[in-house]
Formats: C-alpha cells, sequence, structure tokens
C-alpha cells in the first residue's frame, strides 16, 4: 500500500509559526504533524510513502529523510510551482501503479487507512473520498411550525455536515483525467468525474480526527498527542 502526502503549502493560517517551520513539520507533543503521519501509515500497512514538497521543501527531505527511522520507505516530489489538492500527483504517474491513498499534510486521524483502502477496493469508483460527520452546537431553539401556528420547538438542535475529510483513495485510471504538471483541485476532480457521469465512493470515517490548519485547531493537536499519538513512537 502507497501514499502521498501533501506537504508543500504555504501554512497561512499558522503564521508566525509556519514563517520559519514548515507546516508538516510544527511540533505536535513530542514528535511533528508529518511523522504521525507516517507512523500511522506505516501501523495499518503502508509500505511506501511519497511526500509532496514546495514550501521549505528542502528541510522537510532533510528532517524526513529516506523514511529508515520511521520503519518505511520515502521518497520526495518537489512541485516547482503550487499545484493544488491533486495536480501533485501528476508528477507521480509513473511510481504510482496501483490504487493509493492521497491525504492533505494537515490532518491528524486514527483512521484505520488499510480498512479505508480495503473499501476504495470493493467499489466501482476510480476515486473514494473519506468523509467525516462534524457536529455543529445551534445557539436557537427552531421553531417548527405550519402557516401562523407552532406545531413544536426544538431547543438548540445540533447541526450535521458530512464533509471531505482531506483523505483519498485514487486508482491509476485518473491520471488520464488529472492534467500533467497543472494546478488541479481535489474538488474539480470530484466535479469533472461526477459531470463525466463517472461514480465518486464515499467511505465515511468514525475515528478520531483533527484538521489542523489553523490556530485553534493547532492547540487542540497539543491535547490530541497525548490522548491518540504518543503510541505512535
Amino acid at each position: 500500500m502507497k501514499a502521498v502526502i501533501l506537504a508543500g503549502g504555504l501554512g497561512t493560517r499558522l503564521l508566525p509559526f509556519t514563517q520559519v517551520i514548515p507546516k508538516p513539520l510544527l511540533p505536535v507533543g513530542e514528535s511533528s504533524v508529518l511523522e504521525i503521519q507516517l507512523l500511522s501509515l506505516k501501523k495499518h500497512g503502508c509500505t511506501h510513502v511519497y511526500i509532496a514538497t514546495n514550501h521549505l521543501s528542502d528541510l522537510v527531505a532533510a528532517y524526513i529523510g529516506d523514511g529508515s527511522k520511521y520503519g518505511i520507505a520515502v521518497e520526495f516530489s518537489k512541485e516547482e510551482k503550487p499545484l493544488g489538492t491533486c495536480g501533485p500527483v501528476s508528477l507521480l504517474r509513473e511510481k504510482l501503479t496501483e490504487p493509493f491513498i492521497l491525504i492533505n499534510g494537515d490532518i491528524l486521524t486514527t483512521l484505520d487507512f488499510r480498512r479505508a483502502y480495503d473499501f476504495a477496493a470493493q467499489v466501482d469508483a476510480d476515486l473514494t473520498v473519506v468523509t467525516n460527520e462534524i457536529v455543529t452546537p445551534f445557539e436557537f431553539g427552531q421553531v417548527l411550525g405550519d402557516g401562523d401556528y407552532v406545531e413544536g420547538v426544538q431547543e438548540k438542535p445540533d447541526l450535521k455536515f458530512e464533509i471531505l475529510a482531506g483523505i483519498y483513495i485514487l486508482r491509476p485510471a485518473l491520471f488520464d483525467v488529472i492534467p500533467q504538471d497543472t494546478p488541479y483541485g481535489i474538488d474539480h476532480l470530484i466535479r469533472d468525474l461526477l459531470a463525466a457521469g463517472r461514480k465518486v465512493g464515499k467511505y465515511q470515517m468514525h475515528e478520531y480526527w483533527l484538521d489542523i490548519g489553523h490556530k485553534g485547531t493547532y492547540e487542540q493537536a497539543q491535547e490530541a498527542y497525548r490522548e491518540h499519538f504518543r503510541v505512535l513512537r
């Protein structure tokens, strides 16, 4: 099982931290975001990871090395220009000859990657998106009514949304769709597939998940490390 980690973002929402430290190397507990991802992938059977870099790429490569200290093979792919959330895989098309995992570099999760990968292998779709349910408390009571009369009140209902979790399983057939060395987002890929009448698989996860893209959730990541990820070291 192979994976691609998108680690080339500027991390502007985490400034000033990311001015000198690449977002994937930001410390989380006794580790870093990228190291936690590598160890999580290894735990579930991933043997080879390609890290797509751009911003401060030399620092990332020097810190991680060939992956031997994590027990997993690591190679780097450097973008000469930002290629979005899907374009970077086009630089690896010769090496990705079997289904592979694509994960954003700012995601911390206890997802069972093997289970999601095996699910994607069984569905009739070249792209499977991993989703997560987000629950947001609503501050007001919702009025249920018909015309001029109230039929009920639901006090501060939770709002539930199923979102993209920043984790995908792609089959090599998609290289006929993804443009070579061109900025292209995963959202564009989803829309293009649906517009062409092609199926997109969906795997809803139920494990821990956190997007550390801004300061608030980065602070949450420190507690999450103690609870979920310290055991990986």
